[in-house]
C-alpha cells in the first residue's frame, strides 16, 4: 500500500522561504502502522488561487491568516507546496454503503496534510479534499469542483453557528483547472479542518479482514485522541462504544431539530469523533414533510429526514460488531456487552431530541403529554405544508395570552385554523409556566435560527460562483453565520424558494 510508486511528487513552486506559513504538525495518525494509510502526496495543480480563507479558524487553529492569504498559502491548501512536518497520507477504510458493505474505500481523493494543536489544546486535522489520485481512487479522478466544494464550507460555517459539531473548513481553493463530470466543471479543493476522521468505516476496513489486532490498535488511538476518560474504566472498549453510540445519537437530534438531513449516512460518513462530516447531498428543508429526501440517488428514501435516527442505531451496529473481539472473550458475552452499549442510543437520542422539542416550543420544564403536543404541531405542519425554520421562528414571536399576535405564524399553514386548533393547548400548557413570557420567546429564539442556509440560495451562490462572482458567498456567509440574530435587512433570506426556485435534488460531487 505504501510503494513509494504510488506517490507522485508535488511541485515545489519558487516562493520566498521567509513568506511560507509555519504549521506545528503532531502527526499521531502517521505514527501508526501503515497499514491504516497509504503515503501520497498531492497531485499539483495549474494554478492555484485562495477563494476565500476562513480567518477566524486559521487563528483558532494557532495560524497567521496574513501568511496563509499570500500565493504560498495558496500553493500549500492546493497542494503543490508541502509544509515542513506535514506527513501527507490518504487513510483505508471500508464501508456499508446504502446496506452493501464495500471491503475498500479510502480516502480516493482526500489526503491528511498533518495535524494541528489549536488554542484549546484540542488536535485537528488538515485535510485537502480534491487533492488527486491516490491509491483508493479506483476509476476516480480525485478532484473536486467548484459546487460541492462551495457547499460543504458554506454548510459546515452554516452548522458550527447552529452549535451543531461539525468538520469546518478553513480554506477553498480554486485549481485553474477543468473537472470532467456530467459537464465540465470548474475545479477546486476544500481544505477541511476535523477533530479526527476515523469513521465507523475505518474500523470495518479491519474488521472485515479479521485483524482484531488492528481493530484494536485503532480503538486504542481513538481513547487517546478523543475519549480519554475510556481509558480509566473498567472496560475501556465497552466504554468507547458507549460513548460513540451517545454522540451520534445526540448529533442526529440537533439535526433534526433545525431541519437538517445529511442525505449520505452511509458509514464511511460516520466520524468516531461525533462531528458532522461528508457534505454531499445533504439540504435544510423549506416545507417540512418527514419523508422528505433531497440526495439525487436515494431513491427510496433511506436517509430521508425521518429515517435519520434509524440509520444512525444501524451504523452503530455495524460498529459494535467490529469491537466485539474487544468486548470480552466470549462470544455471547461480548455480543450481550454490545448490545448494553447500543440500548443507550434510545435514550440519548430521545433525551435531546424530545427536549430540544420542548424548548423549540417555549416548553421550559417536562411535564407529561408535553412530547405529544410538539408531535402534534410536526404533524400539523407537515399536513398543512408549513415552512420548517420560519413555524418555529414565528411562534417565538407570539404572546402566550394575544392570540392577536399569531397572524404570522398561523399564514404559513395551508389552513390557518389548524393552528388554531394546536394554539389552544399550546396555550393552556404556557399558562402552567411561572416564568415571565418574555423569558420564554428569548429561550425560543435562541434555539430557533431565523436563517439557515436554504437550498436554493446556496444554489444561487454555486451559480454564481461558476460565473466567478462570490458575492453571494459572501453574504450568505454572513447571514448563516449569526442565525439567531434577526436583522430587517436581511429578511430576504428568510424566504422559502419561489415556485421557479425550488431545489429539489442534490448531489456528492464525485
Amino acid at each position: 500500500m505504501n510503494n513509494p510508486s504510488d506517490c507522485q511528487t508535488a511541485d515545489q513552486p519558487a516562493v520566498d522561504p521567509a513568506s511560507v506559513p509555519v504549521f506545528a504538525f503532531d502527526n499521531s495518525y502517521a505514527r501508526l502502522p501503515e497499514q491504516f494509510y497509504a503515503r501520497v502526496l498531492p497531485t499539483p495543480v495549474s494554478e492555484p488561487g485562495l477563494l476565500r480563507l476562513n480567518r477566524p479558524l486559521a487563528e483558532q487553529l494557532g495560524l497567521d491568516p496574513a501568511a496563509l492569504s499570500n500565493p504560498a498559502g495558496a500553493a500549500i491548501f492546493a497542494g503543490n507546496l508541502i509544509p515542513e512536518g506535514a506527513e501527507p497520507i490518504a487513510m483505508a477504510y471500508a464501508g456499508h454503503q446504502y446496506a452493501q458493505f464495500v471491503p475498500s474505500l479510502g480516502d480516493g481523493r482526500a489526503i491528511l496534510l498533518g495535524e494541528l494543536i489549536d488554542r484549546d489544546g484540542v488536535r485537528r486535522d488538515i485535510h485537502l479534499k480534491g487533492a488527486g489520485r491516490t491509491p483508493f481512487s479506483r476509476m476516480g479522478d480525485g478532484r473536486a469542483v467548484l459546487g460541492p466544494v462551495l457547499r460543504e464550507y458554506l454548510l459546515g460555517e452554516a452548522m458550527a453557528a447552529l452549535g451543531i459539531p461539525t468538520t469546518r473548513a478553513l480554506a477553498m481553493v480554486a485549481t485553474g483547472e477543468e473537472v470532467y463530470r456530467e459537464r465540465i466543471e470548474i475545479g477546486a479543493l476544500l481544505v477541511r479542518v476535523a477533530a479526527g476522521h476515523v469513521r465507523v468505516g475505518t474500523f470495518e476496513y479491519f474488521a472485515r479482514r479479521g485483524n482484531s489486532e488492528a481493530v484494536k490498535t485503532l480503538a486504542d488511538y481513538v481513547i487517546q485522541r478523543q475519549y480519554p476518560d475510556c481509558a480509566e474504566a473498567e472496560q475501556p472498549y465497552q466504554a468507547l462504544l458507549e460513548q460513540v453510540v451517545k454522540r451520534q445519537a445526540e448529533l442526529i437530534a440537533q439535526w433534526m431539530l433545525v431541519g437538517f438531513i445529511h442525505g449520505v449516512m452511509n458509514t464511511d460518513n460516520v466520524a468516531i469523533s461525533g462531528e458532522t462530516i461528508d457534505y454531499g447531498p445533504c439540504a435544510f428543508m423549506d416545507t417540512f414533510h418527514p419523508q422528505t429526501v433531497y440526495s439525487s440517488i436515494d431513491r427510496y428514501g433511506r436517509y430521508a429526514w425521518d429515517q435519520q435516527p434509524s440509520i444512525g442505531y444501524w451504523n452503530l451496529t455495524q460498529l459494535a460488531n467490529c469491537l466485539l473481539p474487544l468486548l470480552g472473550d466470549d462470544a455471547d458475552g461480548a455480543k450481550q456487552t454490545a448490545r448494553a452499549a447500543l440500548d443507550h442510543y434510545g435514550k440519548a437520542f430521545e433525551t435531546r431530541y424530545y427536549g430540544g422539542l420542548r424548548t423549540k416550543i417555549g416548553l421550559l420544564d417536562a411535564r407529561t403529554g408535553d412530547d405529544e403536543l410538539a408531535l402534534d404541531l410536526l404533524g400539523r405542519m407537515a399536513a398543512q405544508q408549513a415552512d420548517f425554520t420560519n413555524t418555529f421562528r414565528a411562534l417565538s414571536e407570539v404572546d402566550a395570552e394575544d392570540p392577536a399576535t399569531d397572524a404570522k405564524v398561523r399564514a404559513l399553514f395551508a389552513d390557518p385554523a389548524a393552528f388554531d386548533q394546536w394554539a389552544l393547548q399550546w396555550r393552556e400548557r404556557l399558562a402552567t409556566q411561572t416564568q415571565p413570557d418574555c423569558e420564554r420567546q428569548a429561550t425560543m429564539r435562541a434555539v430557533n435560527p431565523a436563517y439557515i442556509p436554504r437550498n436554493h440560495r446556496v444554489q444561487q451562490a454555486i451559480d454564481a460562483a461558476n460565473h466567478g462572482d462570490l458575492a453571494p458567498l459572501d453574504r450568505l456567509l454572513e447571514v448563516v453565520s449569526k442565525p439567531f440574530e434577526e436583522h430587517p435587512e436581511c429578511a430576504a433570506y428568510q424566504q422559502p424558494p419561489g415556485p421557479d426556485e425550488v431545489v429539489e435534488r442534490t448531489f456528492c460531487g464525485t
